[in-house]
């Protein structure tokens, strides 16, 4: 008993000094991702030349060509910019996949924005990533806010048609009672039961988009934490709980890098057990029920 009191006492230690370590480092990097991303729609791929790449990303261009070319599109959260996706956004390089854009949209969005109106922008946003690298779909990281507007773009603007996969950190898919701290229209739609939220919940039918959702029981922002939490019975869903790791830490976790990547891959690789199974970089044991898997991870 007392080796598991101090096992997770450290553990949660472990969780605050990442935390408060990444809130510092992003604050000097938050003025380099102000500015707009320059897309680059062949990313390495510009050449039939190999050599030059590390050898995971070889393996992975050998291995699941669909995966390395599919664009994957980072979408920030609320107040933030493309500079929360620099640890991640450099993971995927790595790991081979050719197309990694992070996308801003204006931080304004806080005090005037509006969840309906920032879906429709990010279409377009994602129609002219498709013009350019030629894709037909493109997969989606979404970062709190990020994750919940990439939704609304899915399930209410079409976006199954362009999204194959749709992974959500920290996202606030029930609500957050922190939302009621602030008094903007954006911050009406986050609180739980909302009108916005009531709209995500009704059916949707054959959506082809397949959801991963991240979630973390030390979450400070989504409140309760299991809100961030994604259920609905129309939708394809696999859930992760990342223990031990904060809200704006979950974009720099090394356990969140892997399972992107991983779950982004395995989406190529076995798209017909998309329901039913479910890829795990730590090993551990999946629990499947209907439409979704869960797993939790932990350091």
């Amino acid at each position: 008993m007392g080796n598991g009191v101090l096992g997770r006492l450290a553990s949660t230690l472990r969780g605050v000094a990442v935390e408060s370590a990444w809130l510092a480092a992003h604050a000097a990097l938050y003025p380099w991702g102000a500015t707009a991303e320059r897309l680059h729609p062949d990313g390495p791929y510009a050449h039939y030349r190999t050599d030059a790449m590390s050898p995971r990303a070889r393996g992975l261009l050998v291995s699941a060509m669909d995966a390395a070319g599919t664009p994957i599109l980072l979408l920030h959260g609320i107040g933030d910019n493309r500079s929360v996706f620099a640890v991640l956004g450099a993971a995927l390089r790595r790991r081979g996949f050719g197309v990694v854009h992070a996308v801003n949209y204006s931080v304004l969005t806080a005090v005037t924005g509006d969840v309906r109106t920032a879906a429709s922008m990010f279409g377009e946003q994602v129609e002219q990533v498709c013009e350019l690298t030629g894709a037909d779909r493109v997969h989606v990281v979404g970062h709190s806010l990020g994750g919940l507007i990439a939704r609304y773009y899915v399930q209410r603007r079409g976006g199954d048609e362009r999204i194959d996969t749709l992974v959500t950190l920290g996202t606030p898919h029930r609500g957050t009672v922190a939302a009621y701290l602030m008094p903007t229209g954006l911050a009406r739609q986050l609180r739980p039961g909302s009108q916005l939220l009531a709209e995500l919940d009704e059916p949707a039918p054959g959506c082809r988009t397949r959801f991963v959702s991240v979630w973390t029981p030390a979450d400070q922002i989504v409140l309760p934490q299991s809100n961030a939490r994604l259920s609905h019975p129309d939708l394809d869903i696999e859930e992760h709980c990342l223990r031990d790791v904060g809200h704006w830490a979950l974009p720099v976790d090394s356990r969140a890098s892997r399972l992107v990547a991983g779950c982004l891959v395995r989406g190529h690789d076995r798209p017909s057990e998309r329901a039913t199974s479910q890829y795990d970089p730590l090993r551990t044991s999946p629990i499947t029920h209907g439409h979704s898997a869960s797993s939790e991870l932990s350091s």
